[in-house]
């Protein structure tokens, strides 16, 4: 998953980037109204983590203007203001949750998962599809009782996958929702992590969890509906 942090904080910025990289995501950062715009309407992000009070544009005018441009992903605002006006018009602008500074980073953490589960239409961290069960909060990964160890790459692409179930990913995307702009990005990497995912889910074949569709890109397609444990 891919966040982007608008911070004008430095050090700020910097210390949530880096706790969000530990995490697993890929994250973007941009200083100010203006740079946080730009990135908001021509990256593909999965989440905005954006501070109400910014030089250049204001927090919620980034918010409005990317609504605007028919970017839906989720929205956590972040205020100095102690103010209910001040988190009112965040909301009312488009965002879709608010913390106020200081926070905990634990509770951040916590809000960003939320808002990235209801955004692909589930309500709890642990996802089963059958005998695969996901952790959305801790990384862990069962196949019936049996933990599974996946690389933090190989779980990055199953969360994704399996938060769009039964729709079809093509490669770029998985690659634009996986690695920061600035990395260097290798589509082909995509096909080995998905061989390892099949090897590792489903050693005898039964279950089948990954369906290539040539020309397209992959698709989870294990029977069940994500039923939340």
């Amino acid at each position: 998953m891919r966040i982007l942090v608008v911070e004008d904080e430095a050090q700020l910025r910097e210390q949530l980037a880096a706790r969000l990289r530990a995490e697993g995501y890929a994250v973007e950062t941009a200083a100010d109204g203006d740079e946080g715009l730009w990135q908001a309407t021509e990256f593909p992000i999965d989440l905005a983590v954006i501070d109400l009070g910014l030089p250049g544009l204001p927090g919620d005018e980034i918010i409005r203007r990317a609504r605007a441009a028919g970017r839906t992903f989720p929205v956590l605002i972040l205020t100095a203001r102690g103010r209910w006006e001040d988190k009112v018009e965040g909301l009312e602008a488009g965002a879709d949750d608010y913390l106020v500074k200081p926070f905990h980073v634990e509770e951040l953490l916590a809000r960003i998962r939320a808002l990235l589960r209801r955004a692909a239409g589930v309500a709890s961290p642990r996802l089963e599809w059958g005998p695969l069960a996901i952790d959305t909060r801790t990384h862990s990964v069962t196949l019936g009782e049996t933990p599974v160890e996946l690389t933090a790459y190989e779980y990055r692409v199953l969360e994704y996958l399996a938060l769009n179930s039964g729709r079809v990913i093509s490669k770029t995307e998985l690659t634009e929702h996986l690695y920061e702009e600035e990395s260097d990005r290798d589509s082909n990497v995509i096909e080995v992590f998905v061989r390892r995912l099949r090897r590792k889910l489903d050693p005898d074949g039964r279950l089948q969890p990954i369906e290539t569709r040539r020309g397209e890109g992959y698709r989870f397609n294990l029977a069940g509906d994500g039923s939340c444990g």
